[in-house]
Formats: structure tokens, sequence, C-alpha cells
């Protein structure tokens, strides 16, 4: 397997599973109640295991884009963890566009809590994700 190939695919799973781990303690540091798998199980009326395998295939194909197209794009920041904040803020925003696009197109669940610490953990989550996305694809299979 070509190494870059691997790096993303373990930065999409590692990344996936930090990301998951901060939706579950977000809500003991005040934050609403956050669950991507379950968000999105609700929503496309499948099991919650479905949740659980698209929110991994997501944040996979994330990295993917991470590895392939965006350390292009962020190749003149030297520090990896700058980048992983810069494709955070850029996956949140793509995942904002997303969300309100399939809420047109399906019934979204019930938000629980502050719209605005809702989207205040949603945006760190992304930018957590996108550093530990930046620090497992290394710089010298990025290019």
């Amino acid at each position: 397997m070509n190494n870059k190939i691997a790096q993303a695919l373990i930065a999409g799973i590692v990344a996936t599973i930090v990301f998951s781990i901060f939706t579950f303690i977000a809500p003991m540091m005040g934050m609403p109640k956050m669950n991507p798998p379950e968000m999105l199980s609700v929503m496309l009326n499948v099991p919650i295991v479905f949740g659980w395998i698209l929110h991994f295939m997501i944040g996979i194909i994330f990295a993917f884009a991470y590895a392939f197209f965006f350390s292009n794009v962020v190749r003149k920041v030297s520090s990896n963890i700058l980048k992983g904040v810069i494709f955070g803020v850029a996956v949140f925003i793509f995942a904002q566009i997303m969300l309100a696009i399939m809420g047109m197109i399906m019934p979204m669940p019930p938000m629980e809590g502050s719209m605005i610490l809702l989207m205040i953990g949603s945006f760190i989550g992304h930018v957590v994700f996108g550093i530990v996305v930046a620090l497992i694809v290394t710089e010298q299979t990025a290019e």
C-alpha cells in the first residue's frame, strides 16, 4: 500500500475517533449533546451502526482530501498544527454547508441546547480533527 494512502487511512480513522471522543465529553464541559453518528442515522432512517460507519467514512474521505489536495494548498505553512487548524476550519465550513443542504432535502433531528454552543463545539471538534489529520499525514508524503 502506498505510504500516502496508508497515512490518510490511518489519519481518517484516528482523527474520527478523537473527534468522536470530543463529542462525547463536550457535554461534561457545558456544551450541548453532539452525536454525529446518531444524527446521520436519524436523517437517513437507518440503524445507528450505519450512522457510525458513515461517520468514519466521512472522516476517512476528509483525510484523503487533506493528503491528496489540501496539503498542497497549505504547503507554505510550516507548522503542521497550523495546517491542521486551517484544514479543520475548512472542514467545519464544508460540513455546515452540507448540513444546510441535507436539511432542505430530509428531516433533521431536533437539536438540543444552545445553537451558539453547538456551533462552537462543532467548530472545536472539526479543528481538533484537522490537527490530528495534519499531524499524521506528514509533509514528505503529502507532496
